[in-house]
């Protein structure tokens, strides 16, 4: 009897990849516009802000992916959508006010918990979504590849480092867990 209690049914197999392509078509969405709100105060005056427009481009990439991936499931988007626009523009555009080096560490804080949240999914699907997980491993590649640029630029020099990275982070943390329900 215990085993039968921790067998997953189909069902709520479904659900879970369900808020999974949610979530992550919200993340997508989300680093999409921090990249925006950076460009929107740097322009492309910098080697960050080239580095940021490259970075842009991968979301993107990701983004259409799981808005693809979304509409040929069936699978509803976040509710929480125009706050995501709103508190992403701002938050990039905030960063890059302070600096490249602050923007670059909002890359590093943000990309720190995607790999771990894209690591989890993995982990979850295991073999049950091939397509998905493919899709998460490709993406999470890329992340690590902003992650790995932002700190070869210097995000660790920005000012109150420690504090932006922990105060994003959790932002971040809080942003994943509300989206997958609401």
């Amino acid at each position: 009897m215990a085993q039968k209690d921790t067998l997953i049914t189909a069902e709520q197999r479904k659900r879970a990849i369900e808020r999974m392509i949610r979530v992550n078509q919200a993340g997508e969405f989300g680093a999409k516009r921090i990249y925006a709100g950076q460009l929107a105060v740097m322009g492309d005056r910098t080697p960050a802000a080239r580095s940021i427009a490259h970075m842009a481009e991968q979301e993107e990439r990701h983004l259409n992916a799981f808005d693809k991936m979304m509409a040929e499931r069936g699978v509803r988007p976040t509710a929480l959508h125009p706050i995501w626009n709103a508190a992403g523009f701002a938050l990039g555009a905030v960063s890059a006010l302070v600096g490249p080096e602050a923007a670059m560490a909002c890359t590093v804080a943000v990309e720190t918990e995607i790999d771990r949240h894209y690591g989890e999914q993995l982990a979850e699907i295991g073999d049950s979504d091939p397509e998905l997980a493919a899709m998460i491993a490709d993406f999470q590649a890329d992340e690590l590849e902003h992650k790995a640029t932002a700190l070869e630029q210097g995000a660790e020099r920005a000012f109150g480092y420690p504090v932006m990275s922990a105060l994003v982070r959790m932002g971040c943390r809080t942003a994943i867990a509300v989206s997958k329900h609401i």
